[in-house]
């Protein structure tokens, strides 16, 4: 099955060419010439080898940077609990926990942030996605949210905190 890329625009009139047969995918150029190919197996291992955080970065409106943060969680149902965060952006949270909720779980999520610890935000969110285990020792389990209603004033803050969080990162 030959797939043309059309959408993203450094690799437009590139062709995808996945042959089930051979269990390969091969990238052509705008002539037909074969540039790479690459088998499933390898292709597999990489991808499965990759956190939640680059699985999805490249589907992320907004940046993300690491910070702890406290949070209220509650869902339709009446659930309540306290986590905290691992990963902040002005589209969503990162929660730890070791017990994440389904994909599509809605919730409600309040939180302060740290410059200023005595004002609570309120949003609506689902979960995007989860961490069942900890990986490499590094990465807690838990799960991505992804705002469905979220002030546009608490969201520009959130992308502010987040700039100015990786501005200082960037620099030390």
């Amino acid at each position: 099955m030959k797939f043309p890329v059309t959408a993203t625009r450094e690799y437009q009139g590139k062709v995808l060419d996945l042959d089930c047969e051979q269990e390969a995918l091969s990238v052509f150029d705008e002539k037909g010439q074969r540039l790479s190919t690459l088998g499933w197996g390898t292709l597999i291992e990489h991808m499965l080898s990759m956190d939640e955080d680059t699985h999805f970065a490249h589907s992320r409106a907004h940046p993300r940077a690491p910070l702890a943060v406290k949070v209220h969680c509650s869902t339709p149902d009446g659930k309540n609990f306290d986590s905290l965060t691992s990963g902040i952006g002005g589209g969503g949270l990162f929660i730890e926990s070791s017990a994440p909720l389904a994909p599509g779980t809605e919730l409600k999520v309040e939180f302060a942030l740290p410059d200023r610890p005595n004002q609570k935000f309120e949003t609506r969110a689902k979960v995007a996605w989860t961490r069942k285990k900890p990986e490499r020792y590094l990465l807690f389990p838990g799960m991505g949210v992804q705002f469905t209603e979220i002030a546009p004033e608490t969201q520009a803050r959130l992308i502010e905190l987040v700039e100015s969080l990786n501005r200082t990162r960037a620099t030390t």
